[in-house]
């Protein structure tokens, strides 16, 4: 539903995907470097990433194969001269017979390697280095009715709520803002958090469960998912359906940026604990972060199993990465080379193969990344402090791969 700080994601619309155009030159010429959006794309071989042979790269395969059947449509980029073609129907259809020990060539075969580069800044560090972040699905208490103990509603999508995809605009209405309000025949903005937590949306406001306070609807608004616990004992899973398509705001930076807490040792247990000790401060800085974000009950998942990304798939911990889905398509898989924080303090090195099946409004650009974590206390804390200079790699798809009929 994702944010710049730990586990700050929110709202994951549909995927899109890049047209194939190839920029050609005279003959004996080198083609243009392959760009998305403000990257270059530096072919690189496999055997330059550190690490990927000792991936657990039939894991990879698994969740790339997951993917395969999600649909996909236009970008708003796809007219890009040097867009690099993103069409994945041929790895995908030689992935379904390929074993487990054939995951390694299986990649090797039919995709190409490229670094993502940022040409634009000056230290080559930098040039190299995307950012990534963390998510996961929180596990919260709730009740199916309003308590004393449970005021605070997870409302379901409105009926009047139109989402836009990239480039989608409506009428008279600001091309910034990706959701409208259906009016007769007019669009209008929708009404951000602080309407909406005032009573704009009348008897269109229905919840679906109410949970503790509104710190724990903004944890579960900002992961896009979550699973709530039930006074009987039962788990119901919310999954993202929508969102007002107004700008997001992190309320965690807020908070470090107007110095009620440092950066350094950010966790989603520490910033949220300060918004309940300091409520005062706490109705204020969520009621800034305008993006709001609609539910709906999500019973079509196996026990186990992650909640939906924007791919429209089931999740993998640690496999699973949300993009910016105006610039690559659901499916590809990339190399992430950086490191993960441990909770008890430290860092390990990252060097994994993971798939873009998700997507979040603060995830901008083509070296940015979140990657999914899994689900509970222990997957939060590691996602709280994920903000790593990590190096991205796209896996693309090869023209003609050997043994792939054409």
């Amino acid at each position: 539903m994702p944010p710049a700080l730990g586990p700050l994601l929110a709202a994951r619309p549909a995927a899109l995907l890049l047209a194939a155009l190839f920029a050609c030159g005279a003959a004996g010429a080198k083609s243009a470097p392959l760009r998305v959006g403000e990257a270059a794309l530096e072919p690189i071989p496999f055997s330059a990433l550190t690490g990927f042979a000792g991936d657990d790269l039939a894991a990879a395969l698994a969740t790339f194969r997951a993917t395969c059947a999600a649909q996909a449509g236009p970008v708003l980029a796809e007219a890009a001269p040097d867009a690099p073609r993103q069409d994945l129907s041929a790895p995908c259809a030689a992935a379904a017979g390929v074993p487990p020990e054939g995951a390694t060539a299986f990649f090797e075969q039919n995709f190409s390697a490229y670094r993502v580069l940022r040409p634009n800044r000056d230290a080559a560090a930098e040039r190299e280095a995307g950012f990534l972040t963390g998510y996961f699905e929180p596990e919260l208490f709730g009740s199916p009715v309003r308590t004393p103990d449970f005021t605070v509603p997870a409302l379901a999508r409105p009926d009047d709520l139109v989402s836009l995809e990239p480039g989608e605009t409506r009428p008279g209405l600001d091309p910034a803002l990706r959701a409208a309000r259906r009016d007769g025949d007019a669009f209008l903005p929708y009404p951000d958090r602080a309407a909406i937590e005032d009573g704009a949306l009348g008897p269109r406001a229905r919840p679906l469960l109410w949970l503790r306070d509104a710190v724990d609807l903004l944890v579960l608004q900002v992961q896009g998912s979550g699973r709530v616990r039930l006074p009987d004992g039962r788990s119901v899973r919310l999954a993202y359906d929508g969102r007002n398509g107004r700008p997001y705001t992190s309320v965690a930076r807020l908070i470090v940026t107007g110095g009620h807490l440092p950066l350094e040792g950010l966790t989603l247990d520490r910033w949220t604990g300060w918004l309940r000790d300091n409520p005062g401060f706490a109705r204020d800085l969520i009621r800034r972060n305008a993006s709001y974000i609609f539910f709906r009950i999500d019973d079509g998942i196996p026990e186990g199993a992650g909640p939906r990304g924007g791919a429209g798939v089931p999740l993998t911990a640690g496999r699973s990465l949300a993009v910016d889905a105006t610039l690559w398509r659901y499916g590809l898989p990339f190399w992430l080379d950086g490191t993960l924080p441990e909770p008890e303090g430290g860092r390990t090195p990252l060097r994994r193969l993971v798939v873009a099946q998700d997507t979040g409004s603060a995830i901008l650009g083509p070296a940015r990344g979140d990657l999914y974590l899994g689900t509970g206390a222990k997957a939060g804390a590691t996602a709280g402090l994920l903000r790593d200079p990590t190096r991205f790699v796209v896996l693309l798809p090869k023209q003609n791969p050997a043994g792939v009929a054409r």
